[in-house]
């Protein structure tokens, strides 16, 4: 059952609170305070973008943001430093006086966003990174959204790369933290980023606190964020050992019992595939080792209900899928395309149907004699050549499942199956954008 929300709830109380935390808050600047203190006014849309080290390309990002396209009173711009080095913030303080800016005195990394959220005033928080901006027309479009749905409490932006591809979260109901705007409300009700994580996978934790509280988390086609991708202060090793060890705790914290060690097992080794193909073995042990650290001092459990982890996973709807799909068109046989980060749902629903999966048809990780609970792990050229009926899509990204689909049915006449073509946004922009389908990434 939804739980029901109402905007106008302890809203002078809530008003109260939020002048007087951002006239004490103690990292803002002098000025800050002083308007804080000042300011009551409406605000639609708040900015939060948290940065480290990346002042030229941050002060690009904020001129962007200055030309979003809606009214200068209506929304506002907050900052937060990570402690950088290279006089980040006291650009910012000079370029763009108006933007709110928070001085942290250590690095927090992309968790940092949550001080700016404890002195946000808009009806919804846009996540930005230092180097990602809406393009115009998004956030008018993202507020339509909202007021269209009331369990709307993140809209996920489409988000386009310098080359031209796109990435989007591995699961379609986890936002980007790249370009995602939330119901503020759905963020006072469920809390901020992970405090732990530092960065990796703190999107994953946020969303699945929103689902469990009957909030939706969905992807629109017609929001669009740049993303610069900038290298600078992105650290691969660092990444992948934040991804396993994040994961691995995201796990223990939140899914049911009974999926704890099947997914841990799943996702521990797709992780130890992607880091042997990338040359990151040790950074994926030191991984495993911090996890296993966090379980024996003890993780907090709150295990999601029955009725939301099937919202996140979709277990139950695939073996559905897949069962219908095998009694209509006879099969015996499929191949699963994609070693993704959700392909257990899959297999396990082959096995409850009496299916074969052939193999697992992936170009980043085939080729190498690796295998997936026994089932080979090929190259999408080795996999056209084995036998089987069907391709059944087996990576929820909704950007890479289409172009998986799409290249799929293009390369030969056995049947391509993808049980959420039409419930998931598709990888095509719209056609008047004038933007190419490309390659897609996820996460």
């Amino acid at each position: 059952m939804r739980l029901e929300r109402k905007d106008a709830e302890n809203a002078g109380k809530r008003a109260e609170d939020e002048v007087w935390a951002r006239a004490t808050h103690p990292c803002l600047d002098g000025s800050h305070r002083r308007l804080a203190r000042a300011t009551t006014m409406a605000i639609e849309i708040t900015f939060l973008i948290a940065a480290y080290n990346r002042r030229d390309v941050l002060l690009k990002t904020l001129r962007h943001v200055r030309h979003c396209g809606l009214p200068a009173e209506t929304f506002e711009t907050i900052l937060v430093d990570n402690a950088s080095t290279d006089g980040t913030a006291d650009a910012v303080a000079a370029a763009f006086p108006q933007v709110i800016l928070i001085r942290e005195r250590i690095n927090r990394g992309a968790c940092a966003k949550n001080s700016g959220l404890g002195i946000a005033r808009g009806r919804y928080v846009v996540f930005l990174d230092d180097d990602s901006y809406p393009l115009p027309g998004s956030v008018d479009r993202m507020i339509r959204h909202f007021e269209s749905d009331p369990d709307l409490g993140a809209a996920v932006f489409d988000v386009e790369l310098p080359d031209g591809s796109r990435e989007c979260s591995a699961y379609p109901n986890v936002f980007i933290g790249c370009g995602t705007g939330f119901r503020r409300r759905a963020l006072q009700q469920v809390g901020g980023l992970p405090e732990d994580f530092f960065m990796q996978a703190e999107e994953y934790d946020l969303s699945l606190r929103l689902i469990a509280a009957g909030w939706d988390v969905r992807r629109f086609n017609d929001l669009h964020v740049a993303h610069l991708k900038t290298s600078t202060a992105r650290k691969a090793t660092r990444t992948t050992r934040l991804d396993v060890r994040n994961n691995l705790t995201l796990i223990g914290r939140y899914f049911p019992e009974r999926w704890v060690m099947p997914f841990s097992i799943d996702w521990a080794k797709r992780y130890a595939m992607l880091a042997a193909a990338r040359g990151h073995r040790v950074a994926h042990w030191q991984g495993i080792t911090e996890a296993a650290v966090r379980a024996m001092r003890g993780i907090e459990r709150r295990p999601l209900s029955t009725e939301a982890f099937e919202k996140f996973v979709r277990v139950n709807e695939i073996t559905q899928g897949l069962s219908a799909a095998g009694v209509k068109l006879g099969l015996k046989t499929i191949l699963l395309a994609d070693l993704g980060k959700n392909v257990l749902a899959y297999w396990m629903a082959a096995k409850a149907c009496g299916i074969q999966v052939a193999a697992v048809a992936d170009d980043a990780l085939g080729g190498r004699g690796w295998t997936y609970r026994g089932v080979p792990i090929l190259t999408n050229d080795q996999a056209r050549r084995a036998p089987f009926d069907a391709v059944v899509i087996s990576n929820m990204s909704p950007v890479h499942a289409a172009l998986r689909r799409n290249d799929w049915r293009r390369a030969q006449r056995r049947a391509v199956i993808d049980f959420f073509e039409t419930t998931l946004t598709s990888a095509a922009r719209p056609a008047a954008s004038g933007f190419p389908r490309t390659a897609a990434r996820s996460a």
